[in-house]
């Protein structure tokens, strides 16, 4: 458990190089003002479009493509990835209700398609 990196993890700084390199800038590894009282952070936060990016783990995060059940300790590991999925779903609801955008990118993503995929967002948010 002590390998699994909170921040700067492989997919994550792929797709922060692509995001730089169109020049978007942004803080690693922070909380929304709105999330105050919440725990977590975003793998990326944009403050003036009020975007929060996260890069997903396939496993930690059930990714509907890759995820398979744990076979060893599922008793832990079930209900373990459950609160990770509904963790994910209030953050996404909290952020929303307080006129945020919230971006899921999942590991398995091309860090390209997934920057384009930021990079649109950003834009529609800046043109409201």
């Amino acid at each position: 458990m002590r390998a699994n990196r909170k921040r700067d993890t492989g997919p994550e700084l792929a797709v922060r190089r692509a995001l730089y390199g169109m020049g978007f800038r942004y803080r690693v590894s922070a909380r929304p003002s709105v999330m105050a009282g919440h725990i977590g952070r975003a793998d990326m936060l944009f403050a003036a479009a009020r975007v929060a990016v996260y890069v997903d783990g396939c496993w930690w995060h059930a990714c509907p493509e890759h995820f398979k059940p744990a076979r060893t300790n599922a008793q832990y590991w079930g209900p373990k990835i459950e609160g990770n999925r509904a963790r994910d779903l209030a953050v996404d609801s909290a952020l929303a209700a307080a006129g945020w955008l919230s971006v899921r990118v999942w590991e398995h993503e091309d860090p390209s398609t997934a920057a384009d995929r930021v990079a649109q967002a950003l834009r529609e948010r800046r043109e409201h």
